[in-house]
């Protein structure tokens, strides 16, 4: 897909911090501070981790994850950057793109991914649906490593339930003092992207009622959700740290923040966003998410102190974003106050205005909204080929994986 680009003769560049340090293998995390004018100005890298739902024709899902990664010949033991591999339950395939700087580029990744999951799911006669939830009623299936087993022993129910699908975005950060200082600005603007991306109004074979059922089963975990400023990279592992010593979850990596420093890669993780349904909606939630963290670090540097965060506005923020999606008023961060959706995104857009136009990407994020707003985003999508169908469920899964693969 190409994107008509905004052309800037003197833009105002991010850092990027290298490649192939996105890889999933272990790294030490830079701390030292680096200054804007220390460092070259090029776009930040970005990439995006897409979660699936693996289905049979009926539309049920089919815990045949397994065997498809054998079956395709792939290694599923964490690979890196490009990689296919399994996820909590046997029911799911996850993809990553390699980190990319242009958005025309990333965008290609992730159709390539869905088409690699895709050829894995047909050794196995199954399909790859972009479902945040199933639509028709499950058991979920837990993958059968050690870490998954204690996870389910640990957690009940919401471990038992969570076949759920997400969409994480990375994007490249100089080191845990930029990173933190993005954490503590970016917090407001979440439940928004949240609005954009919901995909998954049915559970357990009934309408939810939500635009994000996925955002309430998620909620359930003990470490998800918003969190306060924490100021300095000490303080930021100070909380995880506490987080674990409790003995309330495994380890470091059940530290669920709907953004956090990733513990793999030298990024800030987003992770607030259902698996999208249009593999351009994917890409249109990385190109904001990347704008979110340039406009955050540039108000660092410039000495822009953080706004107010405040857990309890954020967590209602972000639920009455996951009820109604772009369907209804959302909580704006402007004036945390209810208004309409569309001006909503409008205030996130132009919130990160300058940094979109820097990177090339204004057009490119105009034109996939337009597409939004004129198509539907998924939960939109999903209940209206059930209202065609005449509450056919088993349409909307087979609908759902023609968009997949659009």
């Amino acid at each position: 897909m190409t994107f008509t680009r905004v052309q800037e003769p003197r833009a105002l560049r991010a850092r990027d911090v290298g490649d192939a340090r996105h890889g999933r293998t272990s790294h030490a995390r830079p701390t030292s501070r680096r200054l804007p004018c220390e460092t070259s100005r090029v776009k930040r890298t970005v990439g995006v981790e897409e979660e699936f739902l693996l289905v049979g024709d009926d539309g049920q899902p089919v815990a045949r994850a397994a065997e498809a990664l054998e079956a395709s010949g792939t290694d599923d033991k964490g690979g890196g950057t490009g990689s296919l591999e399994s996820e909590f339950m046997e029911e799911q395939l996850e993809t990553a793109t390699h980190p990319r700087r242009e958005l025309d580029d990333l965008a290609t990744e992730i159709r390539d991914g869905r088409r690699r999951a895709q050829e894995a799911a047909d050794t196995v006669g199954a399909r790859v649906a972009a479902l945040s939830t199933s639509p028709l009623p499950f058991e979920g299936t837990t993958v059968s490593r050690l870490r998954y087993l204690e996870a389910r022993a640990a957690f009940g129910l919401t471990a038992r339930e969570q076949l759920t699908s997400g969409c994480h975005v990375h994007v490249a950060v100089a080191d845990d003092v930029e990173g933190v200082a993005v954490l503590d600005r970016i917090g407001p603007w979440l439940s928004t992207l949240l609005a954009l991306s919901t995909n998954s109004p049915f559970w357990q074979g009934e309408d939810s009622g939500y635009a994000s059922f996925r955002s309430q089963v998620w909620s359930r975990w003990p470490t998800a959700g918003p969190t306060r400023a924490f100021g300095t990279p000490e303080a930021y592992r100070e909380a995880v740290d506490g987080l674990v010593a409790t003995g309330t979850i495994l380890d470091e990596n059940m530290v669920y923040f709907d953004a956090r420093l990733s513990s793999r890669y030298p990024t800030v993780e987003i992770r607030v966003a259902d698996v999208c349904l249009d593999p351009d909606t994917a890409t249109l939630v990385a190109a904001l998410s990347r704008g979110l963290v340039e406009t955050a670090a540039r108000e660092a540097a410039q000495g822009t102190p953080p706004p107010e965060l405040r857990p309890e506005i954020l967590r209602t923020a972000a639920w009455r974003a996951g009820r109604s999606g772009l369907e209804d008023d959302l909580v704006s961060p402007l004036t945390w106050r209810p208004a309409p959706a569309h001006d909503v995104v409008g205030q996130l857009v132009a919130h990160v205005r300058d940094a979109l136009v820097d990177a090339g990407d204004l057009d490119a994020v105009t034109e996939l909204l337009g597409r939004v707003w004129s198509g539907g985003n998924g939960a939109a999508r999903q209940r209206a080929w059930f209202a065609a169908s005449g509450g056919d469920l088993r349409a909307v899964v087979e609908k759902s994986v023609e968009v997949t693969h659009s």
